[in-house]
């Protein structure tokens, strides 16, 4: 037992160097893209938003996480088993310091997990091979900040893609047409209550408030407000009564706090957009199915990614509000 309990504490000594290893060099990572000297090189925050910093500083992360575990670790004392846990602390210690100091909103976070902490393993698999193979000749430290370093200069200077993503919902509503366009060409306030449960709410992105119009037709304006601060102008430009809604959108920025969404995420920001909105109306033998959608600009160097973060946001938004237009369309209908 006391031989065990040795070896244990052993264990979590040559573990946390590893760790703690993988933390400094996510650190070094996060800082330097708001440095004076990337300020030089790239534009704020944009280096921050590339594949290299999302993939290969994670690999490198992983990778020296494991290497300096195996390279303080006895060959007779290593665990095979490190290679899943220590490049995965590495990740979620750095990401949990990035949250408590406010580099990093619930957000950034949420989405940048899955892939961040992939690479990770994979950087610990690949130490794990090349030590095996070369023993303390592996790439070490140097190797670990210059890989990433030099994909990330590289990176800056690639131009990000324009790419433009529909997103659609749709809800039937057993109430007259009548009733649902009420309901949708402006959206009186919304209690928390009226809003069913949504994963987007509980990572933090502001919950729809209300939705004010102008005057109706062409050329009205629709206020959305949500909280947090965040508006949203939305200018029609489609206007047929109890049959199809569509406008413009565009995203005050400037009234959005910090705290709300970062430059990150920001929508009208460099990376992403919410472009225009649109309601119809499909007449059903049992009611109005009615369809939202919504196009929405991304520009990353990581679309395919990103995209699906994006999409599944928009998607939980309006299925959101559909939801309190039905129940509100269907308990008027009840009544009336």
């Amino acid at each position: 037992m006391r031989a065990f309990t040795g070896k244990w504490k052993y264990w979590k000594v040559t573990s946390l160097s590893g760790v703690f290893a993988g933390v400094a060099l996510g650190l070094f990572f996060r800082l330097f893209p708001v440095s004076p000297v990337a300020e030089r090189i790239s534009p704020k925050f944009t280096l921050i938003m590339t594949v290299a910093f999302l993939a290969f500083v994670p690999l490198a992360m992983g990778y020296l996480s494991v290497r300096e575990y195996m390279r303080a670790t006895p060959a007779e004392s290593v665990r095979w088993y490190a290679l899943i846990p220590l490049p995965m602390a590495s990740i979620l210690l750095a990401m949990l310091m990035a949250v408590l100091v406010g580099w990093e909103g619930r957000i950034c976070i949420i989405f940048a997990a899955p892939i961040m902490l992939l690479f990770s393993l994979l950087g610990g698999f690949c130490a794990w091979i090349a030590w095996l193979e070369m023993g303390d000749r592996s790439p070490g430290k140097f190797s670990a900040i210059a890989f990433p370093l030099v994909l990330l200069l590289i990176e800056s200077h690639i131009p990000n893609p324009y790419e433009v993503r529909t997103v659609r919902t749709e809800v039937l509503i057993h109430a007259p047409a009548n009733l649902v366009w009420n309901n949708i060409k402006s959206v009186r306030a919304i209690e928390p209550a009226e809003l069913p449960e949504s994963w987007v709410g509980k990572a933090g992105f502001p919950r729809p408030i209300a939705a004010t119009l102008s005057h109706e037709g062409i050329g009205g304006v629709r206020q959305a407000s949500f909280t947090g601060g965040l508006l949203f102008t939305e200018t029609v430009n489609v206007w047929k009564p109890e049959a199809n809604l569509a406008f413009t959108i565009h995203a005050d920025t400037a009234s959005i706090p910090k705290t709300t969404l970062d430059e990150h995420v920001v929508i009208g920001g460099i990376f992403f957009d919410v472009l225009d909105g649109e309601y119809r109306l499909e007449q059903r033998p049992d009611g109005i199915l009615l369809h939202l959608s919504s196009r929405e600009r991304l520009s990353t160097h990581f679309n395919a990614y990103a995209g699906q973060w994006t999409d599944a946001v928009m998607r939980a938004i309006q299925e959101q509000i559909l939801a309190v237009i039905q129940r509100r369309c269907e308990v008027e209908s009840a009544a009336s």
